[in-house]
């Protein structure tokens, strides 16, 4: 509903919840912290090889402006290449550069539906996608993913259910955030009826394929090249080589040759209508996206080693197929909000409740893998 001279896309009024308050007052306080909510990894203790990408960046610096709409044709090949390099074939003709996941969502919600249309999202995910879905002025339609004690699945049949006259596509992330489930090959053929019998393509985030704990099924692109799916898959430097503060994303277009002429030609419309991508940071994206060498093995030992410890804690982890993040299963009687309010008040642990990733059932904290060590070790059950 609109308010004054405000759109109604967003509830522009979210006040500070309780956990908010807090924290604000124990840093106020001078209070040791341990941040079990971190996941910047520019900030979390690893080593960059901060004088190649000053030489990098130093390289690219130009006066000289040469718009491309999709992105210059060399980012484009370094980004084909990253692919290549993991063998999974995408052609630079079939890449639309954004600065970033988040603006590639906002040009595919706009591709793809119109105002009051809909998106389904399995859930539980990440809450920015209700933010963006609202500021696109659509619908996003979340869809609970099925799990046991110590597994998730996608649920055809629920899929199905939530289907509408008006649904657009389908959303996932793989490997999930903040559950760490990956679509296996089985799941992947089954979501791939569903799309084709209702002409839909899916949306596919795999920002964090790179940082698999147990991946059987593999990369995105080789399914959706098998199956011929319509999809559009989403990237980029944050996730990839730890520098979200670069600005470099993209979204990759897969499925039959018909589909991806006509969805590029289109993307290349509203690409243009914004050019948002520094072209220094194009530039120089082949030696960006080189910097993955020196920080995705850093990045893969703290979350082994993060994991490894809260376990051995004796915290109750279901299974984890990738990603950064650990969902904590709590006891039946007890619930997300109260348990992480207790736990930064009386120990300085500030963790997630899981009711902000869509969680269905309120006995879930969510804990980063990527907080420092010192901060893991400090948090065990109580």
């Amino acid at each position: 509903m609109r308010d004054g001279l405000y759109s109604g896309r967003l509830d522009w009024h979210s006040p500070t919840n309780d956990l908010t308050r807090l924290l604000r007052a124990k840093r106020a306080l001078g209070c040791d912290v341990a941040d079990l909510t971190a996941s910047n990894p520019t900030t979390a203790g690893f080593a960059y090889p901060e004088e190649a990408i000053r030489e990098a960046l130093a390289r690219a610096a130009t006066q000289r402006y040469t718009p491309a709409a999709l992105g210059l044709p060399a980012a484009r090949e370094a980004v084909a290449a990253y692919y290549a390099a993991r063998a999974a074939a995408v052609s630079a003709a079939d890449i639309c550069l954004a600065c970033s996941t988040s603006e590639a969502y906002g040009w595919l919600f706009a591709l793809l539906a119109d105002p009051g249309d809909e998106v389904l999202a399995l859930t539980p995910s990440y809450p920015l996608f209700d933010y963006l879905a609202g500021l696109a002025g659509i619908r996003l339609r979340g869809v609970p993913m099925a799990h046991d004690r110590d597994r998730w699945a996608i649920d055809p049949a629920a899929i199905r259910a939530a289907l509408t006259a008006r649904t657009r596509a389908i959303l996932l992330v793989s490997p999930n955030n903040p559950t760490g489930h990956a679509l296996g090959s089985d799941e992947w053929r089954v979501l791939a009826d569903i799309a084709a019998q209702h002409d839909l393509p899916l949306i596919v985030d795999e920002v964090f394929a790179d940082y698999p704990l147990d991946v059987a099924g593999g990369r995105i692109l080789r399914h959706v090249s098998e199956l011929e799916i319509p999809c559009f898959i989403l990237n980029g430097l944050s996730k990839i080589a730890g520098l979200p503060q670069m600005k470099l994303g993209w979204i990759a277009v897969a499925g039959p040759e018909r589909f991806r002429a006509e969805a590029i030609s289109r993307l290349e419309l509203i690409a243009d209508t914004h050019l948002s991508v520094a072209g220094p940071i194009q530039h120089a994206a082949a030696d960006l996206l080189a910097v993955a060498d020196h920080i995705q093995p850093q990045i893969q030992a703290r979350i082994r080693t993060n994991l490894a410890t809260l376990r051995a804690a004796g915290h109750d982890i279901p299974h984890l197929d990738g990603g950064w993040y650990a969902p904590i299963r709590l006891p039946a009687d007890r619930d997300d909000d109260t348990t992480a309010l207790d736990l930064l008040e009386q120990h300085d642990i500030l963790v997630h409740p899981a009711h902000l990733f869509d969680y269905s059932t309120p006995n879930w904290l969510i804990a980063s893998l990527l907080a420092l060590p010192t901060a893991i070790a400090r948090f065990t059950p109580s």
